[in-house]
Order: C-alpha cells, then structure tokens, then sequence
C-alpha cells in the first residue's frame, strides 16, 4: 500500500492505496483554508498525513493543483485565488522533515492528472486507450491520457494541457467557465454556485440560463480537442460536477457542436463517444498519486 495526499483548496485527504486494484484505505480527511498563513496550512497537511499508518521510509505521492514547480516541489502559487501563502515554498521539504514517520521520497503530480489517471487505470474511463479528464471547481482543470500517459503536447492538446491557458474570443477561458463568471454571470452577491445549482434544479429560470450558458461554451471549445485527439472518453469530476443533472445536458450540447457528439447513454457498451461524471474525484486522485508513486 501506497502513502498519498490529495490536497485541495477547501480540504486534504491522506490514504493508503493499492494501485493495482484501485482501493483506498485508511483515509483521514481534514478541512483547509487555502487563504491562511503558510505554516498553517502546512500543518493541516502534516496533521492529516500523520493519521496515516505509514512506514518510515516510504515513497509518498502528492496530487496539488497548480501553478507548482512538480519536479522541485515547489509551490508556486500567485494571484490563483488559493495557496498564495505558500509562494516559493519548498514543500517537499516540508513533507520529507515535518511528518512523523520520516518519507524516503515525495513525488508531486497535477491533481487534474491525478485524477484521469486514476479514472483510466481503475474508474469511469478504464478500458479507453484515449480519454480526456476535466475538473470544475474554482476553475477548469484538465488533463489528457493516452495509453496511460499523460499528454502536454499534440493534436488537440493546449498549452501544457491545460485548459485554462486557452481562449474564448480572445478572453481566457476561465472568464467564462469559472466559480467567479458563474457568479458574476449571475449577479446575486449572496449566492454561491451550490445555491445557483440548487435553485436551477428547483425550476429557476435564470439561474438554469447561467448554468446552460457556462457548460455549453465549455463544450463548444472543448469539443475540436477532442476529435483532433481522438478522445473516446470524457470524464468530469469537481464541485460543480456532483449537479450532474444541470451540467451534462449543456455541456453534450456544446461538445455536439464543437463536433464530438456524445453517444445516448443508454446504449450498448461499445459506445465510442462517452461522456460521464466522476465515480469519486477524490479516490480518483488518491490513486493517480499512487501511480505516480509507484513509477
């Protein structure tokens, strides 16, 4: 079994994992405010890791958004709206000095990798040989698989293979396509994105024009990526996909119109356009760093 982290911007989750199979274990999970003081937030971290039973000496996989130096295990985080304390911090260092059972290595990988990479090798996209993987929560988060590996370059793929680093009318992406633009989008300054979705579910008008507005000019730039990438899956995870019911009917429009039309899921099993929620974003994550671990 393997020690990972997953580290968001609202929580950390510390397991054991077992990569061949996809099973998590021994989870502790703690609450996190990415805008606290940078030793702060390293002792959530630090807390949540050791409530694992993990031997000294072992080789940890830590999945954490970007922007972050992956190789260093350096926190590069600045004016993303999280982690902004942690800018220049070697937290690798933190990790391999701070925990109490001593790691013998720490290996760092982008959350949204993490995440195709556990739904490729044991979830919802198992069995596609080309898969693209996105997360929506305070932004787009984005990731594309081939063969197992993840792809930053080739047919379809942006820059990176990142998505928010790609444009709409000349305006990023995530001015569209974001917590932020769904709120200003939206216009009432209590609400938060759950209360925009549960009111889109209870019949409200506006706030299912937002929704169909935001995750239909998702799909319409989503969609030529992947035809140009020969994607036969697309698996979305994040906050804002548990309202699975609001986001899927836009958002397979805009792909169909981006020319990748998701096929009915109702259909027999070698469907060849799939289009599907997370089975759970967070294991899916814990067991991509497995992997990146055990490589």
């Amino acid at each position: 079994m393997i020690p990972v982290l997953e580290i968001g911007g609202t929580h950390v989750t510390a397991a054991l994992v077992d990569p061949r199979d996809g099973r998590v274990t021994s989870r502790t999970r703690e609450p996190l405010d990415a805008d606290g003081a940078a030793e702060d937030i390293l002792d959530v971290v630090r807390c949540c890791a050791d409530g694992l039973s993990a031997p000294p000496g072992a080789r940890w996989g830590v999945a954490v958004p970007g922007p972050f130096d992956y190789a260093r295990g350096v926190a590069l985080f600045k004016d993303v709206g999280k982690f902004d304390a942690l800018y220049g911090l070697d937290v690798r260092a933190a990790l391999l000095h701070g925990l109490r059972q001593r790691p013998g290595d720490v290996v760092f990988l982008n959350d949204a990798h993490a995440f195709l990479t556990g739904e490729w090798s044991a979830g919802t996209v198992r069995g596609h040989r080309r898969a693209v993987g996105i997360t929506l929560g305070t932004g787009v988060g984005s990731a594309f698989i081939a063969d197992g590996l993840i792809r930053a370059d080739g047919p379809g793929i942006p820059p990176e293979g990142r998505m928010d680093l790609t444009e709409i009318d000349g305006r990023p992406l995530e001015d569209t396509v974001s917590r932020r633009a769904i709120l200003t989008r939206y216009g009432d300054p209590a609400a938060d994105v759950h209360d925009i979705a549960d009111r889109a579910g209870a019949g409200e008008k506006r706030a299912r024009q937002v929704l169909d507005e935001v995750f239909t000019v998702l799909g319409v730039v989503l969609g030529p990526r992947m035809v140009d990438f020969g994607a036969t899956a697309l698996v979305v995870g994040g906050s804002m996909a548990r309202s699975w019911d609001l986001v899927a009917p836009a958002l397979s429009a805009g792909l169909a119109t981006g020319g990748w039309t998701p096929e009915d899921p109702r259909a027999d099993a070698r469907r060849t356009r799939v289009l599907k929620p997370a089975g759970s974003a967070e294991d899916a994550a814990l067991v991509g760093a497995a992997h990146a671990a055990a490589a």
